[in-house]
């Protein structure tokens, strides 16, 4: 039995919702085959509603959310890892309904969990995180989809979040025209550092729009909005391109109509990064890994200590993050 520290959610009577770092104790975890103490993960909007009650993420409280994980496995009841192997845990049930990664252990299965690729440690694989690994599974169905750097200018909503500034970065890396779109003008500078060619406003696309197509202005696109900007996106691809869509950051749902579909031949390609197989998460990560030298995705990460994390966690639910956190959770 270990004691340790922990980002704890308690309902309260009044049905309101407190987050504290609290002392845990390593019984208090569920019983499954891998012991890991959790050396750094990283913040998503997932972790932030259900720090904040909400029950399409975690049904269940007192609860220790962080949907990212990534350590040293310290006790192992399966064949497949060892004492002292470097893993990462991303997905699943993890953060949701099974203790997260905001604290300093989590017991999970053999089956979530991936030792680290070649290139990649628990730091790096956090400067990533499930935002990096959705990114890099967007990229992938696009380019599974024929967009390629030739075809013209890519499209990436959201772009001052987590999972669109490193879609820019590993965009612009792979030799795309990327085009960010935000509502934060004032990042502008930071998303051309990024290698964005140009920025837009959100407003662009983020009104409802009663035409059927709108001018064919990019090759695809990364949207993690959903959604009217998702629907104008769609309109707005090239005969033959391909949306990938990955969030909800607007809207859960979109109004739209089948003819980019029929008339150009656009594809809308659903991207899931939790419940896909551990062969295709790996796939992902061993690309991130060879990007794991890019000075601008180190540059995107926040580092904070799980002290901090009650607070980031209030301004990522207002949405008030730029880029990328990593939290610390040595102890």
């Amino acid at each position: 039995m270990a004691t340790y520290k922990a980002l704890f959610v308690q309902r309260l009577e009044d049905g309101n919702f407190k987050r504290s770092i609290e002392l845990r104790e390593t019984t208090d975890l569920p019983d499954n085959e891998l012991l890991i103490r959790v050396q750094y993960s990283s913040l998503n909007f997932k972790d932030a509603m259900s720090a904040h009650g909400n029950k399409g993420v975690t049904r269940e409280f007192p609860h220790q959310p962080g949907i990212d994980a990534a350590g040293v496995v310290e006790d192992s009841r399966s064949p497949d890892f060892q004492v002292g192997d470097k893993v990462l845990v991303t997905g699943y049930d993890l953060g949701m309904n099974t203790a997260g990664g905001l604290g300093q252990y989590i017991r999970v299965p053999a089956a979530w969990t991936l030792r680290c690729p070649r290139g990649l440690n628990p730091k790096r694989s956090m400067q990533f995180g499930t935002a990096g690994l959705t990114a890099q599974l967007c990229i992938n169905k696009l380019q599974k989809m024929g967009v390629t750097p030739d075809k013209g200018p890519i499209l990436v909503t959201g772009a001052t979040g987590g999972v669109g500034c490193i879609a820019v970065a590993l965009l612009a890396h792979a030799g795309y025209d990327v085009v960010a779109s935000s509502g934060k003008a004032e990042q502008s500078n930071l998303l051309r550092s990024l290698g964005a060619v140009e920025t837009i406003n959100r407003a662009e696309f983020s009104e409802p729009n009663p035409r059927p197509l709108l001018k064919e202005r990019f090759a695809g696109a990364i949207d993690v909005v959903g959604g009217d900007t998702l629907a104008n996106v769609i309109k707005s691809i090239a005969s033959g391109g391909s949306v990938a869509c990955c969030g909800l950051v607007q809207a859960p749902n979109f109004q739209g109509s089948v003819l980019p579909f029929i008339l150009r031949g656009v594809n809308l390609l659903g991207v899931d990064s939790v419940e896909i197989s551990l062969e295709e998460k790996l796939g992902a990560w061993k690309k991130l890994a060879r990007c794991a030298g890019l000075d601008t995705v180190a540059s995107l990460n926040t580092s904070i200590t799980l002290k901090q994390v009650p607070q980031a966690l209030e301004t990522l639910f207002a949405g008030g993050t730029v880029g990328h956190t990593m939290v610390r959770l040595g102890r």
